[in-house]
């Protein structure tokens, strides 16, 4: 949305009194939610600062999962704010589980992950929606100031967007991973209160609730829609988890896991529906019901590249991109030049893993730092911070000289040496079990758990030296340990390590060129109108997705500069990705969505809308998808796979242009 100039008076003045509560609201809200998109996929696959260890594949396939119910629940929320809530209350409904799902994130349990991200779905599902049908009903029609409304709210979205991932960063490296989701439960209870503040201010912008006239009964949607697509969805997944490897086909799902498949068989019924749908129309109505299909193929494939920022592109900046301090890289000079007592805060330290491809002449951390003396099972407790006792008593055993297990207070005061060792302590249970996973390129990987509800007996830490020159050593396996000193690198001092910029903050260059390119999009929109050039809002839709596919081929080229991920590369390829898909984005996305109402029958909106939020969950389901296809490739290959899918669709919009326009032209869109 781009911020203009309204006919009277500023864009800042002559607004109703409720749009600056809803901007916060939503400012809070959006934190959250891409608090949870930046640091989803890299908890879970982290075992080196206390994450969940996963395998990268499952990682995704849950980052996957998330995106796709996230963005398919506020169908059905829009639905139950309409008929059954009213937005105030599905409004303030979707918050309190926001919250609720943050903190059960934020206790570290087991059984609260699944939990946990079930409530932000379902709370995703209330808000989203309704939020921004307030701003609408804030103001009359035909209202002038109506757009500017919508860009002000739309800045508090960028402005949620763009810090959430500053958020995150600082919270994980000055406290531990947990402290990211409690951190993000506390902005979604600010939310609430301010919601609760304004509950009078706001009747204004809500609805009575109840059937329309034109409406499709609930009934009828629960029966034709979302009733088949669960079944479908339940007895796909079931079929792959269970029968597959009962008649040998279990290698099936090595890469196209049981949830793909479940999703892909559940959404068949949703798809024959929208396909179906133009003949239930009269036949003036039809060919803008037919017009829609395109369109929901151009959001889908469109969002499936754009989020990866959580797969995908998460994983190339976490392991392709060289983010040691003091390279020329924005994201880089931000962090390592914003100090706070002494700390980079959003710096994080480079542990063994980050130099499997980095570059020969980056100092490594001291000998002395490490202690090559753990099997791989109690490398990944150690990373993972859960080690069972016997673990602990043979690396006491093993334990060169200088080298003593300090026990730390749990829940205590802490020195302030004790602070800096805690960093690199670890929990210890009467029992830890560890999943052997082997990936995609046969290198196996450990994840450690504890049963749910166990009590760590101690926290402790492995020491050299002693008084004030002491420092905490970080445990590895000796095989680990001589990778790291293959060539002569220079050495850091003891008991330290390099900083890097946290490889989350790369998301937050979307929410910047967002609020960066608007205007020059806009302005070049009203240019071409001024020259009568024929730039119609299909054409608009096409160049969206040929933009869409040149920010993969730009990602293509990294993939070959980096050797296929065997040295890492600059950030500057992030943010020019990111840069070049927010074009993308600025020509697609509001056009299409714009379109959807427009092409639409009134008594067919909910619906049509609902048919919009379907395609983007398939497409956010495959960017899942697409970061488990990514380990299975080499990046340049993987990228050039995304620009054939995304040419493959700017083919398609160019065959049905012609019939696109003429609808365009027909219903005044």
């Amino acid at each position: 949305m781009t911020a203009t100039e309204t006919p009277e008076g500023g864009m800042f003045t002559g607004h109703p009194q409720g749009l600056f509560r809803l901007f916060f609201i939503e400012m809070w809200e959006r934190l959250a939610f891409y608090t949870m998109v930046g640091v989803l996929l890299l908890y879970a696959t982290d075992s080196e600062t206390g994450g969940l260890g996963w395998s990268k594949a499952d990682g995704n396939e849950i980052y996957g999962l998330y995106l796709a119910f996230v963005y398919f629940t506020p169908y059905v929320g829009g639905l139950l704010a309409d008929r059954f809530l009213g937005y105030r209350k599905s409004v303030l409904i979707g918050g309190i589980l926001f919250a609720s799902g943050f903190f059960l994130l934020a206790t570290g349990q087991s059984w609260a992950f699944p939990a946990g991200l079930v409530l932000l779905c379902c709370g995703n599902g209330f808000f989203k929606p309704n939020i921004s049908a307030m701003v609408g009903n804030l103001y009359e029609k035909g209202d002038p100031k109506r757009d500017a409304g919508f860009n002000i709210f739309y800045m508090g979205i960028n402005i949620g967007a763009f810090v959430a991932n500053f958020l995150a960063a600082i919270m994980r490296n000055a406290f531990v991973w947990e402290a990211v989701f409690l951190a993000a439960g506390i902005g979604m209870l600010i939310s609430v209160v301010i919601l609760l503040s304004s509950w009078k201010v706001l009747d204004k912008a809500d609805i009575e609730a109840g059937d329309k006239p034109g409406d499709t009964p609930f009934s009828e949607i629960l029966a034709k829609i979302l009733g088949p697509a669960l079944l479908f969805g339940v007895a796909g997944w079931a079929v792959a988890a269970y029968v597959f490897p009962m008649v040998g086909l279990e290698g099936v799902t090595d890469l196209v896991k049981a949830t793909d498949i479940g999703f892909l068989i559940g959404s068949v019924p949703i798809l024959r529906f929208f396909v179906r749908l133009p003949k239930q129309a009269n036949e003036d109505e039809r060919p803008g019901l037919q017009a829609l299909l395109p369109i929901y193929l151009a959001g889908g494939t469109f969002f499936m590249v754009l989020h990866l920022n959580g797969s995908a592109m998460t994983t190339w900046a976490n392991d392709n991109t060289a983010r040691d301090l003091a390279r020329p890289d924005p994201i880089v000079m931000i962090a390592g030049s914003i100090e706070v007592a002494g700390v980079t805060p959003f710096a994080q330290d480079a542990l063994p893993g980050y130099y499997t491809n980095a570059s020969a002449d980056l100092p490594r951390p001291n000998k002395s730092t490490l202690l090559p003396i753990a099997d791989s099972k109690q490398e990944t407790m150690f990373g993972q911070k859960k080690m069972d006792a016997a673990s602990l008593v043979t690396l006491t055993g093993k334990l060169p000289d200088g080298v003593r297990v300090e026990e730390l207070p749990i829940g205590g005061d802490l020195t302030s040496q004790q602070q800096a060792w805690k960093r690199y302590s670890v929990d210890i249970y009467d029992e830890v079990t560890t999943t052997e996973v082997t990936d995609s390129h046969g290198h196996t990987s450990y994840s450690a758990n504890v049963p749910d509800g166990a009590v760590p007996q101690k926290r402790v830490a492995f020491v050299r030296g002693e008084g004030d020159s002491a420092y905490v050593t970080y445990l590895l396996t000796q095989e680990k340990f001589a990778s790291l000193y293959a060539d002569d690198s220079e050495q850091l001092a003891p008991g330290k390590f390099q900083k890097l910029a946290n490889a989350e903050l790369y998301q937050s260059w979307n929410a910047f060129f967002v609020v960066l390119m608007t205007p020059f999009v806009m302005l070049f929109f009203a240019r071409l109108a001024r020259r009568k050039v024929d730039f119609s809002t299909a054409r608009k839709i096409l160049f969206g997705m040929i933009i869409t596919a040149a920010a993969a081929g730009f990602m293509a080229v990294a993939g070959f500069l980096s050797n296929d991920g065997e040295v890492k590369v600059s950030g500057m390829w992030l943010m020019g990705f990111y840069g070049i898909i927010t074009v993308g984005e600025l020509f697609l996305s509001p056009m299409a969505l714009s379109l959807v109402t427009k092409l639409t029958p009134k008594r067919f909106v909910g619906l049509t809308m609902g048919g919009w939020f379907f395609a983007t969950a398939v497409g956010n389901k495959f960017s899942g998808f697409l970061g488990v296809l990514q380990g299975a490739m080499t990046p340049s290959m993987f990228f050039l796979v995304i620009v054939g899918a995304a040419g493959a669709v700017v083919l398609y919009i160019m065959s049905v242009l012609p019939k696109l326009d003429a609808a365009i032209k027909k219903y005044g869109a």
